[in-house]
């Protein structure tokens, strides 16, 4: 029941609020999620089994239903095609001032909910939030002037912001030392243990507001903007800078992503990266992949020529794949550029192009345009999840084309049924076929 519920959340990309509130009144989602007539789990409860799915767990459902699509024909693993992508994380567009005044904010909360616990003993809590909203709008103020920036003044107000900031991280600090001593201490255990966890996060916090300190120095009074370990995110740290070449967004602040597929749009594997690589390094590694979940080596394989490299069609083809479709942009030889315009080549690259569709599909309907989990394992289980809705109502598609096609041989004087339309939406068949889909052998 758990993983349906998750699944057509990411098949309609709905909150767990709208998750909650569309189940309870609707007969299919309650026979889809197993739900039946039994009480709808509300949205926090739903909230907290999500969070239980771990990386792994998912990973291993998603080969399963990877499985489960070449058992039922749906796949066969003879063509492969690989692309990348980006999520984007769920982040203000960072600048040193905004993130110069989160640490602030989000400091001073902290050791408000400590001198709620352990009362006002020790180190007493200044809130200095006031002050740095003003040193904020005054260099948003000078930022925006119009002509040239003073760059005097602009330097004046960040020294004061980083000042009050360094006072904040300097009391957050021994707030902390204070907990550590015994100081500040909580009148029950399950205070102390809330006590201990609030200490942990201050001190989390104060070192990523130490860094950005660190990097606003470095940019403002050095003119230094490369800055080992730059954060562009407190709250998602691993979030970097993506240039894809975009004129409407030359800087994202994203992830990268690996999608590749098989036939009828299924996604066979699927990874998120905590650096962006080099695409021409996945090329090999996505053709071992296919090989270990699909049993052959891929008669062809499709890519952009971000992937390519004479080294990787030689691994390509060494490792059984007959047919290597993937473009030399730079290439002088007049061989090369006449076979790439065979009928076979253009073909190929004429299907990989699908990726494309296929990504921009994913980011549509299942939410993979932007991460609404925090964190690096909520990424992976917000990408993941969204991977294995997305198979799914694919399998569940290629399912009906095929019971349809059954039913349309010549012998028959049956009509043949209704394709179920581009924009996915429940009907019996569908929803009989992804129903019947095991997650696991055994399961229900």
């Amino acid at each position: 029941m758990v993983l349906r519920l998750l699944t057509l959340k990411h098949i309609r990309n709905w909150s767990y609020e709208e998750l909650e509130r569309e189940v309870r009144a609707n007969l299919v989602y309650r026979d889809f999620t197993r739900v039946g007539g039994g009480k709808m789990p509300d949205a926090k409860t739903m909230g907290r089994w999500g969070v239980m799915l771990g990386p792994k767990v998912l990973k291993q459902i998603h080969e399963r239903v990877v499985k489960v699509a070449q058992a039922k024909g749906v796949t066969t693993g003879r063509r492969m095609r690989v692309d990348t992508t980006v999520v984007e994380s769920n982040v203000h567009h960072p600048t040193d001032s905004t993130l110069l005044g989160d640490g602030v904010r989000v400091l001073t909360r902290t050791m408000k909910k400590i001198t709620q616990i352990a009362g006002a003993v020790g180190t007493k809590v200044r809130d200095r939030s006031r002050s740095v909203k003003f040193r904020l709008l005054e260099i948003g103020r000078v930022a925006r002037a119009k002509g040239t920036i003073d760059q005097d003044k602009l330097k004046r107000r960040y020294g004061q912001l980083l000042n009050a900031t360094s006072r904040v991280v300097g009391q957050a600090k021994r707030f902390s030392k204070a907990i550590a001593q015994g100081v500040k201490r909580a009148t029950s255990l399950l205070k102390q243990l809330a006590l201990e966890g609030l200490r942990q996060e201050l001190d989390e916090m104060a070192s990523r507001v130490r860094q950005v300190m660190k990097q606003t120095r470095a940019r403002i009074f050095r003119g230094t903007t490369r800055s080992e370990g730059k954060l562009l995110s407190l709250f998602e740290p691993s979030t970097e800078i993506i240039r894809k070449g975009k004129a409407g967004k030359p800087n994202e602040f994203r992830k990268m992503v690996k999608l590749q597929e098989a036939e009828n749009q299924i996604i066979t594997d699927y990874e998120v990266y905590a650096r962006r690589p080099n695409d021409a390094d996945l090329l090999v590694p996505a053709i071992e992949t296919h090989q270990a979940l699909l049993g052959r080596a891929p008669h062809l394989v499709a890519a952009d020529a971000a992937f390519y490299s004479a080294k990787n069609e030689a691994a390509a083809k060494a490792k059984g794949v007959k047919r290597v479709c993937i473009p030399n942009r730079s290439t002088k030889s007049t061989e090369r550029k006449r076979e790439q315009r065979k009928r076979w080549f253009r073909d190929g690259q004429q299907w990989r192009t699908g990726c494309e569709g296929r990504i921009s599909v994913v980011k549509r309907r299942n939410g993979l345009d932007r991460c609404r989990y925090k964190g690096e394992v909520g990424k992976h289980r917000w990408v993941g999840l969204g991977i294995i809705a997305d198979n799914l109502v694919n399998i569940g598609r290629a399912m009906e084309k095929q019971a349809a096609r059954k039913s349309a041989r010549p012998s028959s004087s049956l009509a043949i049924p209704p394709v179920t339309p581009a924009g996915f939406a429940f009907s019996e068949s569908t929803v009989h076929n992804a129903a019947n889909v095991n997650f696991a052998p055994g399961s229900s």
